[in-house]
Formats: C-alpha cells, structure tokens, sequence
C-alpha cells in the first residue's frame, strides 16, 4: 500500500507545494534583499563604509573608553561607592518594573472580559444590544491605542505632567502594556471551549456566575503566564524611559554619556545586565508555579 502524499506536495506531482510557511519564508528574504540593497545603494550606507578598518577602530576605541583605557583614576566598576550608589538606582529601576506591571495588570484584569467578542457580542454575551457591542469597540480601541504609543512617547507626555520621577516612567511602562495584556488575554477568551460556561448557563447560572466559575479560572494561569513575559519586557525597557528623566539606571546612564564618564557607563551597563538577568530568572520559576 502506498503512502498517502504528504501536505507539502501537489497531488499527482512531485513538485513541492507553496505553503504559508514557505512562502512567508520567501517574502522575509526578499524583504531582506530589498532592505539591503537600499542602505548599500541608497543614502542610509555611512561614508567611511559599515565593515571598514575606520569603523573598526572607532568601535575598539569606544571599548577602551569604556574599559578605562588611558584615564587617569580608579574605573567606577572598581570602586565600592560608586557600585552602592548604582545599587541604589537599580533599586529604584526595579520599583518602577514592579509598579508598571502591576498597574497594567490591574488595568488588564479589570478590563480584558469586555474585549472578548464571545462575551461581549457572542454566544456568551448576556443581551445581544448594540451597548454591549458598542462597549466592546471601546475597549479593543482602547487597548490599541494604549499599545500603539511606544513606552519613550509616553514617559515623554508625561514628564510635562508629573515631575520627573518614578512615577511617569512606571506609567509610561504601564499604560503601553495594559494594551498588550489585555489585548493577549482577551484573545484567550476569545480561544477558550465554551462547553462548560454553555453548560453553566443551561443549568440557570447568571453571566457573573459563568464568568466566574468557568471562564476566569481557564484565562487566569494564562493571564499570569503573559504579565510575568511582560515583566521581563518591562525590565528592559525602563532604562529607555529613564533617559527622559524618569529616574533609575536610564536618567544616570544619560548623564553620564553626556559628560563623558565612560567607566560609569560600564558600571551602568553590568548593574543593568544583573537587574535583566534576576528578573528573567524570577520571572521564570513564577510561570512555572503558575502552570
């Protein structure tokens, strides 16, 4: 007996068939071919060249510069006093992680079940009206436009409302991700078997009851396992918010560029990598106790 022709050819013929994989592997190339071709040929490829022995020595001479090559004085990396003061920034660049995600996780918890068409406009929905549909549209135009401004437009925004701070980098940081979690997490609704809150219905249950008995405790570990991926996403980005003088490990990374303490750079850059590297870690043993 002959086996079955396999999905990735055309039945009858031994030529492979175009499948979405293979194709969208095609368009990446050629996207990539298209994109090179214009900064080698076009304005975007610097004038000294990209692979040229200038850049790379402009590139070794920066190494040197942040190693300490040259200066006078003990590198910041090797005094205690400047690694207990960039502690401390790192502290504060930890509290702001933690205090975005938390508000975008209220945020998210508080919102995502009025983004999910099967409740809202569904067969979950508990009155089939244009208000609940309505409410719907404004929630999913909420979070699109939460998620839509990048985290450094919004700390920029924000600065010119609170002083310059913890507060606006947390927001910023927040209010970018609120759209993101609750965009992911009402999706999983979205995606959730229906029986059981079908079932709960039948038997007489009210829609707070089905949302509390069979849809929330199937979208929460889920919901969960996105904040703490989140978390690891915040973390990175909070150095980036800080150069708007949102305060943390960024406001002092931007000074210290501007005045040209390299060493401090460094000393910046190894606290950041064991802030990433702690919260990656954390992050990971909390999504396992989440499964």
């Amino acid at each position: 007996m002959n086996p079955a022709p396999t999905a990735a050819y055309v039945s009858g013929s031994g030529r492979p068939r175009l499948t979405f994989v293979s194709g969208s592997v095609l368009v990446m190339l050629a996207l990539m071919l298209t994109a090179w071709t214009y900064i080698v040929f076009g304005q975007s490829w610097p004038s000294h060249g990209f692979f040229s022995g200038e850049t790379a020595s402009r590139a070794w001479s920066f190494l040197g510069d942040l190693a300490g090559a040259g200066r006078e004085g003990t590198p910041a990396y090797l005094d205690g006093a400047e690694w207990a003061e960039a502690g401390r920034l790192a502290l504060v660049t930890l509290a702001m992680s933690v205090l975005a995600a938390g508000i975008a996780a209220m945020g998210a918890l508080l919102t995502f079940m009025f983004a999910a068409r099967n409740v809202m406009a569904g067969e979950l929905a508990p009155y089939r009206s244009p208000v609940w549909t309505a409410w719907f549209g404004v929630v999913r135009l909420g979070y699109a436009l939460s998620r839509s401004v990048p985290e450094l437009i919004w700390a920029m925004l924000l600065v010119f409302i609170f002083s310059p701070g913890i507060l606006p980098g947390a927001l910023a940081l927040a209010i970018h991700n609120f759209g993101i979690l609750g965009k992911l997490t009402a999706e999983v609704v979205e995606g959730l078997d229906t029986r059981p809150a079908r079932a709960l219905r039948t038997s007489g249950a009210g829609w707070f009851q089905v949302i509390a008995y069979a849809i929330l405790p199937a979208a929460l570990p889920r919901f969960i396992t996105y904040l703490f991926y989140r978390w690891e996403v915040i973390i990175r980005t909070t150095i980036v918010v800080g150069l708007v003088a949102a305060g943390g490990l960024g406001m002092e990374f931007r000074i210290s560029l501007s005045h040209f303490h390299y060493t401090t750079v460094t000393l910046l850059l190894i606290w950041y990598l064991l802030l990433v590297l702690g919260v990656d870690l954390a992050s990971a043993a909390m999504r396992r106790l989440a499964r």
